[in-house]
Protein backbone atom coordinates (compact mmCIF):
# COMPACT_ATOMS: atom_id res chain seq x y z
CA UNK A 1 0.00 0.00 0.00
CA UNK A 2 1.28 3.43 -0.93
CA UNK A 3 1.58 6.16 1.76
CA UNK A 4 -0.71 9.16 1.40
CA UNK A 5 0.81 12.21 -0.19
CA UNK A 6 1.32 15.41 1.80
CA UNK A 7 -1.35 17.21 -0.21
CA UNK A 8 -4.05 14.60 0.27
CA UNK A 9 -6.58 15.43 3.00
CA UNK A 10 -6.63 13.07 5.94
CA UNK A 11 -9.30 12.46 8.55
CA UNK A 12 -7.15 13.60 11.47
CA UNK A 13 -6.26 17.03 10.08
CA UNK A 14 -8.14 19.90 11.67
CA UNK A 15 -9.88 22.42 9.52
CA UNK A 16 -8.83 25.99 10.01
CA UNK A 17 -11.10 28.99 9.62
CA UNK A 18 -10.91 30.66 6.24
CA UNK A 19 -9.26 34.00 5.59
CA UNK A 20 -12.61 35.69 6.27
CA UNK A 21 -12.70 34.53 9.91
CA UNK A 22 -10.81 36.07 12.79
CA UNK A 23 -10.91 36.17 16.57
CA UNK A 24 -9.53 38.46 19.26
CA UNK A 25 -8.57 37.59 22.85
CA UNK A 26 -6.39 39.02 25.60
CA UNK A 27 -2.73 38.46 24.89
CA UNK A 28 -1.26 35.43 26.70
CA UNK A 29 1.51 37.63 28.14
CA UNK A 30 -1.07 39.88 29.80
CA UNK A 31 -2.87 36.87 31.28
CA UNK A 32 0.39 35.36 32.54
CA UNK A 33 1.39 38.69 34.08
CA UNK A 34 -1.92 38.91 35.95
CA UNK A 35 -1.49 35.34 37.19
CA UNK A 36 2.05 36.06 38.39
CA UNK A 37 0.81 39.19 40.14
CA UNK A 38 -1.84 37.12 41.93
CA UNK A 39 0.82 34.68 43.14
CA UNK A 40 3.02 37.52 44.40
CA UNK A 41 0.05 39.09 46.18
CA UNK A 42 -0.72 35.77 47.90
CA UNK A 43 2.89 35.58 49.07
CA UNK A 44 2.61 39.13 50.42
CA UNK A 45 -0.47 38.11 52.40
CA UNK A 46 1.72 35.60 54.23
CA UNK A 47 4.48 38.04 55.22
CA UNK A 48 2.89 41.49 55.44
CA UNK A 49 1.58 43.36 58.47
CA UNK A 50 -2.23 43.26 59.08
CA UNK A 51 -3.02 46.34 56.93
CA UNK A 52 -0.73 45.08 54.18
CA UNK A 53 -2.39 41.66 54.33
CA UNK A 54 -5.77 43.20 53.61
CA UNK A 55 -4.45 45.17 50.62
CA UNK A 56 -2.52 42.18 49.27
CA UNK A 57 -5.57 39.93 49.67
CA UNK A 58 -7.75 42.36 47.71
CA UNK A 59 -5.08 42.55 44.99
CA UNK A 60 -4.76 38.74 44.89
CA UNK A 61 -8.52 38.27 44.49
CA UNK A 62 -8.74 40.94 41.78
CA UNK A 63 -5.82 39.58 39.78
CA UNK A 64 -7.06 35.99 40.14
CA UNK A 65 -10.50 37.06 38.89
CA UNK A 66 -8.90 38.86 35.92
CA UNK A 67 -6.84 35.77 35.08
CA UNK A 68 -9.90 33.53 35.33
CA UNK A 69 -11.94 35.80 33.06
CA UNK A 70 -9.09 35.88 30.53
CA UNK A 71 -8.96 32.09 30.45
CA UNK A 72 -12.70 31.41 30.43
CA UNK A 73 -13.84 34.08 28.00
CA UNK A 74 -11.68 33.21 25.02
CA UNK A 75 -12.07 34.51 22.39
CA UNK A 76 -13.70 37.77 23.43
CA UNK A 77 -14.71 38.59 19.88
CA UNK A 78 -14.77 36.47 16.76
CA UNK A 79 -16.08 37.33 13.32
CA UNK A 80 -16.83 35.39 10.18
CA UNK A 81 -19.02 35.59 7.10
CA UNK A 82 -22.17 34.86 9.13
CA UNK A 83 -21.60 37.52 11.80
CA UNK A 84 -19.88 38.06 15.13
CA UNK A 85 -19.67 36.22 18.43
CA UNK A 86 -19.16 38.28 21.59
CA UNK A 87 -18.11 36.87 24.97
CA UNK A 88 -17.91 39.06 28.06
CA UNK A 89 -19.00 38.56 31.65
CA UNK A 90 -22.34 40.23 30.90
CA UNK A 91 -22.92 39.27 27.24
CA UNK A 92 -22.56 36.05 25.27
CA UNK A 93 -24.14 36.40 21.88
CA UNK A 94 -23.91 35.36 18.28
CA UNK A 95 -25.10 38.17 16.05
CA UNK A 96 -25.59 38.17 12.30
CA UNK A 97 -24.14 41.18 10.52
CA UNK A 98 -27.66 42.49 9.89
CA UNK A 99 -28.28 42.75 13.67
CA UNK A 100 -25.29 45.02 14.26
CA UNK A 101 -26.44 48.62 14.20
CA UNK A 102 -23.03 50.18 14.85
CA UNK A 103 -19.39 49.11 14.97
CA UNK A 104 -17.08 51.95 15.92
CA UNK A 105 -13.63 52.56 17.36
CA UNK A 106 -13.96 55.36 19.91
CA UNK A 107 -11.01 57.47 21.03
CA UNK A 108 -11.02 59.77 24.05
CA UNK A 109 -8.25 61.84 25.57
CA UNK A 110 -8.38 62.53 29.28
CA UNK A 111 -5.59 63.85 31.47
CA UNK A 112 -3.17 63.47 28.57
CA UNK A 113 -3.89 59.76 28.10
CA UNK A 114 -5.59 58.34 25.01
CA UNK A 115 -8.13 55.57 25.56
CA UNK A 116 -9.45 53.62 22.57
CA UNK A 117 -12.37 51.22 22.69
CA UNK A 118 -14.34 49.15 20.23
CA UNK A 119 -18.07 49.71 20.51
CA UNK A 120 -20.57 47.20 19.13
CA UNK A 121 -24.25 48.13 19.31
CA UNK A 122 -27.06 45.69 18.57
CA UNK A 123 -30.67 45.77 19.64
CA UNK A 124 -30.23 48.26 22.45
CA UNK A 125 -27.15 46.49 23.83
CA UNK A 126 -23.82 48.29 23.76
CA UNK A 127 -20.69 46.17 24.17
CA UNK A 128 -17.45 48.05 24.79
CA UNK A 129 -14.13 46.20 24.45
CA UNK A 130 -10.74 47.75 25.15
CA UNK A 131 -7.26 47.03 23.91
CA UNK A 132 -6.52 44.56 26.70
CA UNK A 133 -9.67 42.53 26.02
CA UNK A 134 -8.97 42.38 22.30
CA UNK A 135 -5.21 41.97 22.45
CA UNK A 136 -4.93 44.50 19.62
CA UNK A 137 -5.65 48.17 18.89
CA UNK A 138 -9.45 48.64 18.65
CA UNK A 139 -9.03 50.70 15.45
CA UNK A 140 -7.37 47.73 13.74
CA UNK A 141 -10.12 45.41 14.98
CA UNK A 142 -12.81 47.78 13.65
CA UNK A 143 -11.05 47.84 10.26
CA UNK A 144 -10.81 44.03 10.22
CA UNK A 145 -14.50 43.72 11.12
CA UNK A 146 -15.42 46.05 8.26
CA UNK A 147 -13.31 44.00 5.83
CA UNK A 148 -14.90 40.75 6.96
CA UNK A 149 -18.41 42.20 6.95
CA UNK A 150 -18.26 43.77 3.51
CA UNK A 151 -16.11 41.24 1.64
CA UNK A 152 -17.68 38.01 2.89
CA UNK A 153 -20.15 36.24 0.68
CA UNK A 154 -23.71 36.33 2.03
CA UNK A 155 -24.54 33.23 4.10
CA UNK A 156 -26.93 30.73 2.55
Amino acid sequence: MEPASEDAPTADRTTRPGPQSHSWSPRPVATATAAAGAVVAVLLVLIADPAGRLLAAVAAVGLAALTGADLLLRPRLSAGPAGVRIRTLAVRRRLPWSALERVDADERIRYGLTARTLELEAGGTLVVLGRRSLGQDPREVADALARIRYTSPAPD
